[in-house]
């Protein structure tokens, strides 16, 4: 199925079909077709056109007597083939500019402050459920490290890995700290470990640390505890979503049902972080062309609670931390205008962590 190349008519109606049934979510007849598009063909010659379609697997027929509507094979032949993505034009980045731009540069608060603004603007602009991943830590370089001394027994480790980008970690004591301790072993570990990846600090924190000065016990603590003190964060802590009340009103989730199984999937955070991971991991075929962007369409997805979504996504970058924007919408999605705010918030998000930076 789906292993010829598509004739130019062939290809014009797919596409009619798709930029039709994202409009409104209702099949698509022959007849439309002929009486609303320019393609000197008839509705009988448009009608032998779908048949063919149908029969090479990129439409189907829901109901008897009904219109087409594209399968995932037509969705990803749309997506690979005949979609031109545009510019962003003037309204939309103004929109975008204004909304994000609430956020100074010069002062932008923390990581979750600009990664939750970003989330939501894009939510707004897509009409979707947007997701931002915060960036992985593992390559990120490590800049300080500050205890604070909460009680006798318990103390705060926070590490700036990058000006926006903190880690915090409370750690339980099974030994007397004192405020001179923390001083001497802060600045032995600030001393020989700034510079060094988080991964690079786990491997060798022991090796490092060895003979230097600083309390023993509370320099011992820290070594044995920087697997979980240098490792990333948990997936689901890394997770912002905005725009839920967007993709519930889409046609799709109408029914009670449908509109359930939606907010399950949401509410588990851990499922769509590793959906939006995931679908950054996807091969080079589900790339169009000259594009950071990945579309999974449907089937192509990870789970099955995803099977009729699509989800769109794309790296930033913030030093050499990279993190991941996705858009998570139904199979009848803007292609085009999906990937087009995308592709500009990744690119606004990215400006503004390395100018913090």
């Amino acid at each position: 199925m789906g292993s010829r190349e598509l004739s130019l008519r062939e290809r014009q109606v797919l596409g009619i079909i798709i930029q039709s049934y994202v409009v409104t979510a209702a099949p698509v007849g022959s007849r439309y077709i002929a009486r609303n598009y320019s393609l000197g063909l008839s509705d009988a010659t448009i009608r032998n056109v779908m048949a063919d379609l149908e029969d090479e697997g990129y439409i189907h027929q829901p109901h008897t007597s009904a219109g087409r509507i594209p399968t995932d094979l037509g969705y990803r032949y749309y997506v690979d083939l005949i979609m031109k993505v545009q510019r962003i034009d003037g309204e939309e980045k103004r929109r975008m500019e204004t909304d994000y731009g609430q956020i100074s540069i010069d002062h932008p608060g923390t990581s979750r402050d600009v990664l939750l603004s970003a989330a939501k603007v894009l939510g707004c602009i897509s009409r979707q459920l947007s997701v931002v991943l915060s960036p992985t830590l593992s390559d990120a370089v490590f800049e300080k490290l500050d205890m604070v001394l909460l009680s006798s027994t318990r103390m705060m480790v926070i590490l700036s890995i990058h000006s926006l980008f903190v880690k915090t970690i409370v750690m339980e004591l099974p030994l007397d700290v004192s405020r001179k301790m923390i001083e001497e072993v802060s600045e032995v570990i600030n001393e020989r470990l700034a510079g060094l990846t988080l991964s690079e600090i786990r491997r060798s924190i022991a090796h490092r640390l060895a003979g230097s000065n600083g309390e023993g016990a509370l320099k011992d603590l820290i070594v044995r505890s920087a697997g979980s003190l240098f490792d990333e964060s948990p997936i689901f802590e890394r997770l912002y979503i905005s725009g839920t009340e967007y993709i519930v009103d889409q046609p799709e989730f109408k029914q009670p049902e449908r509109v359930r199984e939606l907010i399950t999937m949401i509410e588990d955070k851990f499922s769509v972080a590793r959906l939006v991971e995931k679908s950054g991991q996807i091969s080079e075929a589900m790339r169009p062309s000259d594009m950071d962007v990945t579309i999974s369409i449907g089937s192509e997805n990870s789970t099955r609670e995803a099977e009729d979504l699509t989800i769109v996504s794309t790296p930033y970058y913030a030093g050499n931390m990279v993190g991941r924007l996705g858009i998570l919408g139904p199979k009848r999605m803007d292609y085009e205008h999906a990937v087009r705010v995308l592709n500009y918030m990744a690119d606004s998000l990215t400006a503004t962590l390395t100018e913090a930076n």
